[in-house]
Parts: structure tokens; sequence; C-alpha cells
């Protein structure tokens, strides 16, 4: 039996969280997710809980016995134990003070079993009076979401997108030399090579990398030692400095605290930017995976330039379809991230005066995103990337049979007669070659070398 302000309330003889959580877990049935299904967001609530113990002990605020148990039972979350007693809701009212009060608690019961006493014992380690000392859920939780989301980032998204742009890299190196027509409007536009075309998947998502450490690096920037508001009540000036050479030290980058508390505090601009960030990579998935579908579309009465590995049985009713499903799924989870980024940007706008209390709603969004987006760069990258074959001749034969070759007589025959070509090719079915001839405007072997591949895909090259 435990006690809070609101009376006495039972908790499980073999639970480490306290009444806290346990009145959370009553009040928060949402998604079904706890807490723990983020491991990277109970790890920093470790480094945190570590941190705080050893510079309260260095500050002389924490007797060498409590910290060295307080920082042992944060180790082991580090470590990755006790990820089954976060078990409140990552969508919870209190701004997050349930997680807090959640690891206050297990890390004190772990600590008094670290010291031989029983759980519950609170008058040797207690969960506010010395895990919490010098700190706030207010400092304590948007600081564990930034550590914990650049980690998962870093650790899944950033190297999923690296694997998708190289399965990409590595296709455009093999359709370096497969010829086709280029398209503007879903119309034939000029010629280019498959391998161009799989070029730029690859360097659009390049850039996007680029982006996301950007947005990565503002997350180093915290707002411990702030306490409530930012201003620092109930915590020695010196704590937040001391707090961040122990967090730097944990992640292996530096950690800095933000210039001004009381504005870190109030603002989530730094998770609208990472939201950002995982939006525009959707945006991106997405376009390139209608692009796959489009160019696989067939295989009779579509453009049938590529060929998806087929991974499944498309149909229940018609025999021997087969579907894209893995560019389908991807932008599924793609509307999904687009969708998180509005949510995003509207509970960041609702925080009101010294607190934003809807960062749980972007903590749950945000570690979402980055695992559905880091699970669909994989399967797009291995289970149809890396298995798509051209249709080379198909390719070849459908420009040869198409007017953008005309748009490379401009210079040459001038844009009124290269529109005659182009408009009788339409007509005629014939191929660009045989209408000229059949005009008598070029001779044969100039025409030979103004339609070499090199001419027609490479920028700036004339014959």
């Amino acid at each position: 039996m435990e006690k809070d302000l609101l009376g006495n309330l039972s908790v499980p003889d073999d639970a480490y969280w306290g009444v806290h959580t346990a009145r959370a877990v009553a009040n928060f049935p949402i998604t079904g997710r706890p807490v723990g299904t983020y491991p990277t967001l109970v790890r920093a609530l470790g480094a945190i809980k570590y941190a705080a113990a050893k510079t309260n002990c260095v500050l002389g605020l924490l007797d060498e016995k409590r910290a060295s148990a307080i920082a042992g039972a944060s180790e082991e979350l580090m470590q990755g134990r006790w990820r089954e007693q976060f078990v409140v809701d990552v969508i919870q009212g209190g701004a997050g003070t349930s997680t807090n009060m959640n690891a206050n608690e297990v890390v004190a019961n772990r600590a008094l079993e670290l010291l031989g006493a029983g759980r519950g014992s609170y008058s040797v380690v207690h969960p506010i009076d010395h895990v919490n000392l010098g700190q706030s859920t207010n400092d304590v939780y948007p600081s564990a979401l930034k550590l914990g989301l650049r980690e998962a980032a870093t650790g899944m998204l950033r190297p999923a997108l690296e694997g998708l742009i190289q399965s990409f890299a590595l296709k455009a190196e093999r359709f370096d030399d497969v010829l086709k027509v280029g398209r503007t409007q879903l119309q034939d536009a000029v010629p280019m090579t498959l391998g161009q075309e799989f070029r730029v998947f690859a360097d659009t998502l390049r850039a996007e990398v680029n982006r996301l450490d950007v947005a990565l690096q503002d997350l180093t920037v915290v707002n411990l030692g702030g306490t409530a508001i930012g201003t620092g009540i109930n915590c020695d000036a010196r704590y937040g400095m001391i707090a961040c050479t122990y967090l730097s030290t944990i992640y292996g980058t530096e950690i800095r605290l933000a210039p001004n508390l009381i504005e870190a505090t109030q603002d989530t601009s730094d998770f609208v930017t990472l939201s950002s960030a995982l939006k525009r990579i959707a945006v991106k998935l997405s376009k390139i995976s209608n692009d796959l579908r489009l160019l696989s579309s067939g295989p009779v009465a579509g453009l049938r330039e590529i060929n998806l590995p087929e991974r499944a049985a498309g149909s229940s009713i018609m025999p021997g379809k087969v579907n894209p499903v893995i560019p389908e799924v991807v932008s599924q989870v793609c509307f999904q991230v687009i969708g998180n980024d509005v949510a995003i940007s509207l509970a960041a706008e609702a925080g009101q005066l010294q607190l934003n209390a809807f960062e749980p709603l972007m903590a749950h969004l945000l570690f979402d995103g980055i695992q559905v987006l880091s699970a669909a760069c994989g399967t797009l990258a291995d289970n149809c990337v890396d298995g798509i074959t051209a249709n080379a001749e198909h390719m070849a034969a459908q420009l040869q049979r198409s007017a953008s070759l005309a748009t490379a007589l401009n210079p040459h025959i001038g844009y009124e007669k290269a529109s005659l070509v182009a408009k009788e090719v339409v007509r005629s079915g014939a191929t660009v070659v045989q209408v000229v001839n059949a005009m008598a405007l070029m001779e044969e072997d100039e025409l030979a070398a103004l339609l070499r591949p090199e001419l027609l895909t490479r920028p700036g090259r004339m014959a």
C-alpha cells in the first residue's frame, strides 16, 4: 500500500513502480503502447537520472551511498533492463509528469534493492526527494525526448535511409546505358537513361540525410536545471552544466545547455523541425514509390519499363495478377508520417505561457514516425529495389517510336520543322528517323550522329 496526496492505493507486490504510476495507468488507457515500447526513451530517462545522481553527489546535495545506488539503478535502465516496468501510456495528461514519476519510482525501488532494503522503503531512497532531486518533469521529460529521439533516428532511420540510397545508387550504375523516354506531365518529353532516373532517387534521398542531421543536432541542446519553468527553482545553479558533462560522456557527443532555460522550457520547435525532416523524407519516399508503381505498370496495358520483384499473389479473383505491394505499403507509411506532422504542429502551437502540455503526443508520433519510416526504407530496399530489373528492349523501342526524339532536332532544323516531324511521328506511328528521311530534312549520317545516346542524355552536349 502506497500513499500520495490523493490517498492510499495498492500497488502490485512485484512492481518496481509506485502509486503515481498506478494512478497514471488507470487514468490514461489511450493507445495501449506504454513508454517502455520506446527503448531509447527509457535509456534517456536512465541517463538523466544517472547524471542527476552523480551531479548532486558532486554538489554535496546527495550522499555517496544513495547517489551510487541511484546511479546503479539508472545504469541498468541504460543497459535495457526494467523496460517492462515503464507501464504508463505514452499519451498522457500532465505534460509528461507520469513518465517522469514512473522513472523516479522504478529507479528508487531498484536502488533500494541494491542497498538491501525492501521496495517501498522510501525513507531510505525517495522517488522525489532523492531520485528527482534538482529536477522537474518540465526539464527532465523534454530532455529525455530529445536524447531518445536523437538516438532512435541515428540508430534506426539514418542507417535504413542510407541503405535505401545505396540500393538506388547500385541500380543506377546497372541501368546507366538503358535508354528510355523521359516524361513531363505524364507525356513524352525527351530521352534519358533509366540510370539517370534511379540516380535521382538516390540523390534526392541523400539530401534528406543532411537535413535530418541538422534536425538531430538541435536535439543536443537541453533545458536541464531549469526545473519547473526555466528559472531553476530548487536547483543548484551549477547543476545543468555538470549534468550535461555526464550526458556528453554517455552519448559520445556534446550535450549542451540551452542559453535561455525559460525559453527552452516552453519552446518545442526542435520537435517541429524533426517532424518536418521526417515529413520531407515521407513526401519523397511516397513520390518514389508512386514512380516505381507507374514504371512497372502493366504488364501489357501499362508502361512496363521495369519489373518489380513478385512478392505475393495480387488477387483473390484474378489469376496471375501480381501487385506492387511494397511501394504501396511504403506510401501508406508516408501518409501516416505526413499526418503526424500536422498533429505535431498543432500540439506545438497549443503550448501556453511557460509550458507545453502536449509533448507526450509529440513523443508518440515522432518515435512512431522514426520506427515506421525506418521499416519502410528497409523493406523498400530489400524487398523491392534490390530485385528490380529493366525491360531495356521495350524502352528502346518506345524511344524510337516517340516524338520526344524530335526535340534534339531543334538546333539543326528549327522548332517549326521539328514540330512537323513530331506531329507526323504521332500520326503515322513511324520513327523519327523514318520521318526525317522521308521529309529529306537531314543527311542520314548527320542524323545518326545527332541521335547518339550520349548526346541525347547528357546536358550541354551537342553534335
